[in-house]
C-alpha cells in the first residue's frame, strides 16, 4: 500500500492489527500510522487519552492516514489493570465534556441495554441457548433493563481489553484502539473491566478510585451489565472452541448471579 509519505520513510505492519496500524521510520524518527482511526482522534488527544495526533490526511486510495506520536512502552498486564490509575483514566473519559462532543459532532451511536441483548441472540447457538443457567440470566435480563436516560449516557470505548492500555516509558498512562466507541450507560464500560480483572470481592474498592460510592442503583446496573458482557463472552468462546475459558466463565456467572444486588 502506498502511504504517500515523503521519501525516506519506510512503513512496518504492527503484528495484530489487522492491516491497519503500521510503524513509519525515517532515521531516528518514528509515527505510529493507522488507516481509518476513530474520526474522533483529535479529541482524545487533546484530552491527552491517546498518545498525540501529529497529522491526519486524506490518501489515494480514499482511506484517511493518521500519525501520532511513537511512544516506547508496553501494554499493560492483567495485574496492573488493578492500579487506580486505570481507574481514574477511565473516569476522566467518562466524564470528558469535550470527547462527549466530539463524538456527537462524528455521529456517535447510542447502544441501549436492549442492543446488547440483541447482539447476544444473534446467531446464538442452541447448545447456549438451551444452557439453564443462561437462558435463566438471558431471562432476568430481559425483565430488568436498566433504567438510565439516554441523556446521562456517555462516551464509552467498548473494548478495555488490558492490550488497550499503553504505559509509556515517561509512566504516562493511554488508552488507545477506539474503533468501538459508542454513547451508552458507563456501567457498561466498567463492567467489562471489573468482570476481566477485578476480584468480586474488590469491586467496591475499584469504584471509589473511579470516583464513584457503589450505590444499590450503581450496583444493580453494573451487575446487569457484567452479566450481558459474560453472556457475549461465553458466546464469543464457543465459537472460537476456547472452552476453557467458556466455563471459567460460565462459573463467573453463577457466582454474580448470586451476588446481592
Amino acid at each position: 500500500m502506498d502511504f504517500e509519505l515523503d521519501d525516506g520513510w519506510d512503513v512496518y505492519p504492527i503484528y495484530g492489527n489487522t492491516n491497519k496500524a503500521f510503524m513509519g521510520k525515517k532515521n531516528h524518527q518514528r509515527l505510529f500510522l493507522k488507516r481509518n482511526a476513530s474520526p474522533f482522534l483529535a479529541a482524545l488527544s487533546m484530552e491527552e487519552i491517546t498518545p498525540r495526533l501529529i497529522w491526519t490526511k486524506r490518501i489515494s486510495s480514499g482511506d484517511t492516514l493518521t500519525a501520532q506520536e511513537w511512544l516506547n512502552g508496553q501494554t499493560l498486564t492483567k495485574q496492573q489493570m488493578r492500579l487506580p490509575d486505570v481507574a481514574h483514566l477511565l473516569a476522566r473519559v467518562h466524564n470528558s465534556e469535550l470527547l462527549h462532543r466530539m463524538l456527537r459532532k462524528v455521529g456517535g451511536q447510542s447502544v441501549r441495554p436492549q442492543d446488547f441483548i440483541q447482539q447476544y441472540l444473534q446467531d446464538l447457538p442452541d447448545d447456549l441457548r438451551h444452557h439453564p443457567l443462561m437462558a435463566r440470566v438471558l431471562e432476568e435480563l430481559k425483565g430488568t433493563l436498566p433504567s438510565l436516560p439516554v441523556a446521562k449516557y456517555r462516551v464509552c470505548h467498548g473494548d478495555l481489553n488490558h492490550k488497550n492500555w499503553l504505559l509509556s516509558d515517561r509512566q504516562q498512562l493511554y488508552l488507545v484502539d477506539w474503533d468501538s466507541a459508542r454513547f451508552a450507560d458507563p456501567a457498561s464500560d466498567i463492567s467489562l473491566l471489573l468482570c476481566e480483572y477485578i476480584p468480586l470481592k474488590d469491586w467496591q474498592e475499584w469504584l471509589s478510585a473511579y470516583g464513584e460510592t457503589m450505590t444499590t442503583a450503581l450496583r444493580t446496573r453494573v451487575v446487569w451489565y457484567a452479566k450481558i458482557n459474560l453472556l457475549l463472552n461465553i458466546k464469543d468462546n464457543y465459537y472460537r472452541n476456547q472452552y476453557h475459558q467458556m466455563n471459567h466463565e460460565i462459573i463467573f456467572l453463577e457466582e454474580l448471579s448470586q451476588y446481592e444486588v
